[in-house]
């Protein structure tokens, strides 16, 4: 058994990339291996990565494929053999199956009888094919941005190959990607071991040679040590503690091969701009950590990451240089927080005419007025039909003020700060604080792990907001495609459902499509889309089967919570063997009442025959369970509606062993039509069970 290491050496790539080409990497030469038998029993896969490379490891590859025997089948026996002897037809399988002529043999099929044969191909050394598919595998890797850069060559990829390692153990695999032939030479780190090559004697000693040049490779490993050091190094500062950024933390462990930190200190007079300031300078446009003292506000200190290792003199000219540029970009930020205070929020309105929000659309102030009109629609929402209380001029103050920090000069500098500036605005101009929340807030969550705004007001917003740009973009025909969605419209639907998932307001899906004003097909067609984000909301963020999802989203998917809740129910019945059965079952009366219609058979009434015992039995106990189901589910009971109709198995097994149900009596077949059918639908208004998996 052998290690296979296979490196590619490049220039850097950006670091929001690698953690994914690192991860594709793996899965392609697993894959590869995989499908080509040349792994043995105790393989595994290792991958690693930093700037400059990407890398696998794969233990117990097989140097040669397994011998295997495989069948052939012809032409027909009468087209191969005339009287019991072989003709041309016969002859020219034999040769292309590599066996003699008296090796055939006759082969018995459903279609006849005809020509056939076993054989045995040889297995191909992993050699042999890694240097074929490898190529293959390595410029499939899907990048966000690809470029060529050898001139009149098609390969691309992020960034241009610089060097390339393949090995089997000590032996190179003789393989070309993008005109770079590999080998056993590696490179170390751009400083600390510049102009020098590495030489790798064993694929498995890969991670243990690259340290000796100043690389560490593991991924893991360079987190590990970037959070160690940031501890380290923020001891030296009493009841201090760095300020956790999991984001940042990623970011700096793909940007750097051999990791060393520096504390930095700046002047305390500048811990009066807003922390969301200085930790965006530091963070955004720095790389820095912040620093917080024992009461969590910031401390005057920074962290940041080094790719290379120096001695004490280079350490402080290293920290007297980022503080001296962290010091201009906090000098940047007072002057533009002070000069924006001249111009108040509500004088910057107007201003918005200047700002485009997309070319075919208009400005951020047309925005703005599409923004109120759906404020307007989902507010008379919820206070006339919900009975929602909140404060409705407050809340159209933020709405008509939400985008007007685009137009000030922090903003500018920092687009990360988009409503954060205009809420602290808010708050310092003394709007209130219902307004500097709302408008804080407008542009949570900003993921799925993020939380969704505090107040109503926010919240409505928020919505607004979204579903004022999804509906304008699908009317223009921005709608997402494919992998493509340069509008972030799935985004901003995530957070639709978001909100009304985990916010408590009572508006469904339809609600909120109705408020962004869509008509028609477009309607239709945001409606839809709405859905399938729900659809990965339940099944992707909240992690329910995907069974369960399609169940519960088959029988109603506009309430948000109500499918939450519904699915909740449904996957801690799922595992029970009657709720199994009954599964098993509706999926059966849905197969029965699909070939009835096919065959044009008319649905009845189960009054309109006498039902046998069995039949009538179903019959009566399902008219006996329909209503308790129905005021169950109207109190959203859920998991005793589900325990109630779990009660039916006994019946319905009875029925389907003993009933047939397409009869040949037409007005029998009818009542059992319209009998199943009456289950189906009194029963399916939680969940669509014959959507559960059972095995």
């Amino acid at each position: 058994m052998s290690d296979f290491l296979l490196e590619i050496g490049l220039e850097e790539v950006p670091a929001r990339m690698i953690a994914s080409a690192e991860a594709e990497l793996g899965r392609r030469v697993n894959d590869l291996l995989t499908r080509e038998r040349l792994l043995g029993p105790a393989a595994g896969v290792t991958t690693y990565s930093t700037p400059r490379r990407l890398a696998v490891l794969v233990h117990d590859v097989l140097a040669t494929q397994a011998d295997t025997e495989e069948k052939l089948t012809g032409p027909s026996w009468k087209v191969a053999f005339k009287d019991d002897a072989p003709t041309a037809a016969a002859e020219a399988f034999a040769k292309k199956a590599g066996v003699a002529v008296s090796a055939l043999e006759k082969v018995t099929t459903p279609k006849g009888e005809y020509v056939g044969t076993t054989f045995t191909r040889n297995g191909r050394a992993a050699t042999e094919l890694l240097a074929t598919e490898l190529p293959k595998e390595v410029l499939g890797i899907y990048w966000a941005k690809n470029m060529y850069w050898r001139a009149g060559k098609p390969e691309r990829f992020v960034r241009p190959v610089r060097w390339l390692v393949a090995m089997l153990d000590a032996k190179v695999i003789d393989l070309e990607i993008a005109g770079i032939a590999a080998g056993n030479t590696s490179r170390g780190h751009r400083i600390l071991h510049a102009d020098h090559p590495v030489v790798l004697p064993l694929a498995k000693s890969y991670a243990e040679t690259l340290r000796s040049a100043k690389v560490v490779v593991d991924v893991a490993e360079r987190r590990q040590s970037i959070r160690k050091a940031l501890d380290a190094a923020t001891r030296t500062v009493p009841g201090a503690r760095w300020r956790e950024d999991e984001a940042l933390v990623e970011t700096v462990v793909h940007l750097t091969e051999w990791p060393t930190i520096i504390l930095g200190e700046f002047e305390a007079e500048y811990l009066a701009l807003p922390e969301e300031v200085l930790v965006t300078v530091m963070r955004d446009h720095q790389k820095y950590f912040a620093v917080e003292g024992a009461d969590g506000k910031l401390a005057p200190h920074f962290l940041a990451v080094l790719n290379t290792q120096v001695d004490d003199a280079g350490r402080d000219i290293i920290r007297h240089g980022n503080a001296r540029v962290l010091r201009a970009r906090f000098k940047d930020a007072r002057f533009f927080w002070d000069f924006d205070q001249k111009t108040p929020l509500a004088e910057r309105v107007d201003s918005l005419k200047a700002v485009t929000f997309q070319k075919e659309l208009g400005s951020y102030h047309w925005k703005t007025e599409g923004n109120l009109r759906v404020t307007q629609n989902l507010e008379a929402k919820l206070l006339s039909d919900y009975g929602v209380r909140f404060d409705p001029y407050r809340l159209k103050t933020a709405v008509r003020l939400a985008k007007t920090d685009l137009t000030t000069e922090l903003v500018k500098e920092f687009t990360e700060l988009q409503g954060i500036i205009g809420g602290l605005y808010a708050r310092t101009q003394g709007l209130g604080e219902v307004v500097a929340q709302a408008i804080y807030d407008q542009y949570k969550p900003a993921s799925t792990d993020d939380a969704i705004p505090s107040t109503i007001e926010g919240r409505v917003l928020g919505l607004a907001d979204r579903i004022q740009t999804i509906t304008a973009m699908f009317s223009i025909g921005n709608a997402p495609t494919g992998s493509k969605d340069p509008f972030a419209l799935r985004r901003a639907a995530n957070a639709i459902v978001k909100i009304l998932a985990e916010s408590g307001l009572p508006l469904t899906l339809g609600d909120v499509v109705d408020a962004g004003g869509a008509e028609g097909a477009a309607r239709e067609q945001v409606a839809a889309f709405l859905r399938e984000r729900l659809h990965f909301y339940l099944k992707d963020v909240r992690g329910y089967a995907y069974d369960v999802v399609n169940a519960v989203l088959a029988a109603g998917a506009d309430d948000v919570r109500d499918a939450i809740a519904r699915a909740e129910a449904l996957t801690a019945v799922r595992g029970s063997d009657d709720f199994a059965a009954i599964s098993a079952a509706f999926k059966r009366i849905k197969n029965i009442l699909r070939q009835a219609e096919e065959k044009k058979f008319a649905i009845g009434s189960a009054k309109d025959a006498k039902l046998s015992a069995e039949a009538q039995q179903l019959d009566d106990a399902a008219a006996a369970l329909a209503p308790e189901v129905a005021s169950l589910r109207q109190i959203r009971s859920y998991n005793e509606a589900l325990a109630l109709i779990a009660t039916l198995r006994p019946n319905v097994d009875t029925f389907f062993d003993e009933v047939m149900v397409l009869d040949s009596d037409e007005k029998l077949r009818g009542a059992h039509l319209g009998l199943i059918d009456g289950v189906l639908r009194n029963f399916s208004t939680i969940a669509d069970f014959s959507e559960i998996v059972v095995s």
